[in-house]
């Protein structure tokens, strides 16, 4: 498992730094792709990195509405980005993909909010993941 928490890592990396440039995520791993592959010290870009990026590309103004709806007193915009962003691809993770059991999906965002973002932030994260595992069936039917 520990590839894929490097790439799900890899793949939070390049949602945050797609929202800080104003680009696209696409835009954003076609560069992490470009720069691993002409420098040597960039590590490769795996596959599951690709996959929960692009998949959520094919979610983004879904999985927005969904964190704004229920994030309770937090718009999108005045949330921290990185917990933003870690929302956005554990959203994404828990509703669409079914590779990975629910429980390591929210286990993996909270670690990522206990190392990238604030003292608040795990316990956001987690509550609003839970929110919608608990939803995830109606979630996928409004998609």
């Amino acid at each position: 498992m520990a590839a894929r928490n490097k790439a799900r890592k890899r793949a939070f990396q390049i949602l945050f730094e797609a929202d800080q440039r104003g680009e696209s995520v696409q835009t954003v791993l076609a560069d992490w792709v470009r720069h691993s592959r002409s420098d040597d010290r960039q590590p490769p870009v795996n596959e599951y990195t690709m996959q929960l990026v692009e998949g959520y590309a094919q979610y983004v103004a879904r999985i927005d509405d969904l964190i704004s709806t229920y994030s309770v007193d937090w718009t999108l915009d005045r949330m921290p980005v990185v917990d933003r962003n870690i929302l956005r691809l554990g959203t994404y993770e828990l509703v669409w993909e079914d590779e990975t059991p629910d429980a390591v999906v929210i286990d993996e965002a909270v670690q990522l909010a206990k190392e990238f973002s604030t003292d608040d932030s795990p316990a956001f994260v987690n509550g609003l993941l839970a929110r919608f595992k608990d939803l995830k069936p109606s979630l996928r039917r409004d998609a």
